[in-house]
């Protein structure tokens, strides 16, 4: 998400930087290339006025001007106009009511919906420690109901059942009255989506608004539809009153526009990001750390929160305990830790959220894909236990057996051996209290890619 959009804006913010001092010349040049920059991003032309015109009256005032190092304080200008554009701070959901908490969820049909119903359940119950009810009002799709119960039983909430056969008004009712009954904390409920607004549809979702009185409404749209998310996201405020927006499919949008224009245009929060298809692939939208991934800066406090969520605690203390004792760091061990890193969003993922990564050349950047880290896993499950757990057994023939089984060639195979020893070095100089020596080696040196 926002690929082109950080990369224009960072050629911007890096011709800034040497700048000794700031005219309003070189001002309004840079502000052309901002404006470019978020139209290419197709955001909203309104939105992309009101950016640029904020921007400017701050950058040529006293603020900027009379700055010690002008480029950095447009920079931090630029920074504080985005945040303020998708919305200051993180709208949480408001659970306060008297349970169950009824949570409406209203939207086109492919916008991933009924997915998110699931992805939302699960946060809600691992996160904030809810028990949570689902129920499906899509009585036209009964394709839709099945895989609403299918996803509540993959993610381990209560499913309210419904038929094609009863009306909407009187299932979300009835999932009440049953969510009430067994002290269910939360209620989501899955409406009928269409290919477009109609006035049918609309009148429908009026009618269960009016009958179930939701303390929370929230618009699913795809975020790859750009300016048409914020236009669709605001046609649906002018005939529901929506609580907030939910922007799935974050992970094809390269350009982001969605997420920059919906909050100006609907006067609605983005509460959260959908990035992927697996259930756990929702996370909170925070303006200030996504703004910070626009401009280069990276996201460490998602990080650390997605490590904190996503990190087998109990393997990485049997592993720190075995690097302690002096043990090899073998196969299984580079498995698991692979395997962690793709739960975790894989290599994109994490350099979306890491510092400095934007900036990384085009070509180092191609080399580090989830191809590579998937090839490596391939690789280790076609050893054998014996020869995952004892890497120096691994010769000749058995390396071309392995090749053979993962679909690649010996030389693969042996790259793959050879990082897999640096990285068992690397673990004993940890052992030995060698961390400070290691990072001062590390300094400056960026990944060039798996080698694969």
């Amino acid at each position: 998400m926002f690929d082109s959009l950080s990369e224009r804006l960072g050629k911007t913010i890096k011709n800034l930087r040497g700048q000794g001092r700031l005219t309003e010349d070189n001002i309004k040049d840079t502000m052309r290339d901002v404006r470019m920059a978020l139209l290419e991003a197709d955001v909203a032309l309104p939105v992309v006025r009101d950016f640029v015109d904020r921007v400017k009256q701050r950058a040529v005032g006293q603020e900027v001007l009379t700055s010690l190092s002008p480029g950095q304080a447009l920079i931090k200008i630029v920074n504080d106009e985005l945040v303020s554009t998708m919305g200051e701070v993180n709208e949480t959901l408001n659970l306060s009511a008297q349970p169950p908490a009824v949570i409406l969820m209203a939207g086109l049909q492919g916008a991933g919906k009924t997915t998110t119903v699931a992805k939302l359940a699960k946060l809600l119950k691992d996160r904030h420690n809810k028990k949570v009810m689902v129920v499906s009002c899509d009585v036209y799709r009964p394709a839709a109901i099945k895989q609403l119960e299918t996803l509540a039983t993959q993610v381990g909430v209560e499913f309210f059942p419904s038929e094609k056969e009863q009306n909407p008004v009187d299932i979300a009712n009835a999932a009440i009255d049953r969510a009430r009954k067994q002290f269910q904390d939360v209620l989501l409920v899955d409406t009928a989506g269409r290919l477009h607004i109609d006035a049918e549809m609309m009148t429908e979702i009026q009618h269960i608004h009016s009958a179930i009185n939701p303390v929370e409404t929230l618009f699913v749209v795809d975020s790859m539809t750009g300016q048409d998310a914020a236009n669709t996201a605001r046609a649906f405020n002018e005939s529901l009153e929506l609580t907030g927006v939910v922007l799935t499919k974050t992970d094809g949008d390269a350009r982001g526009g969605a997420a920059l224009s919906i909050r100006q245009i609907t006067g609605k929060p983005i509460k959260f990001l959908g990035a992927g298809e697996k259930v756990d692939a929702l996370e909170p939208f925070y303006p200030d750390r996504l703004a910070s991934r626009i401009l280069g800066m990276g996201d460490v406090l998602s990080l650390i929160e997605e490590t904190e969520q996503k990190i087998d605690k109990d393997k990485a203390a049997k592993l720190a305990k075995k690097v302690q004792k002096g043990k090899a760091f073998d196969f299984n061990d580079l498995k698991d830790q692979l395997e962690q890193m793709m739960n975790m969003g894989g290599l994109g993922g994490l350099m979306d959220k890491l510092p400095g990564m934007g900036q990384l050349p085009g070509n180092v950047k191609d080399k580090m894909n989830d191809k590579d880290v998937k090839r490596m896993i391939a690789v280790i499950q076609s050893m054998t236990l014996k020869e995952r757990a004892f890497p120096d057994i691994i010769k000749g023939s058995r390396k071309r057996r392995i090749a053979q089984g993962a679909g690649v060639q010996v030389q693969d195979v042996n790259r793959l051996i050879k990082q897999q020893m640096q990285m068992s070095k690397m673990m004993k100089k940890f052992a030995k209290g060698g961390m400070a020596k290691m990072m001062k080696m590390m300094k400056g040196k960026m990944p060039t890619g798996m080698g694969f």
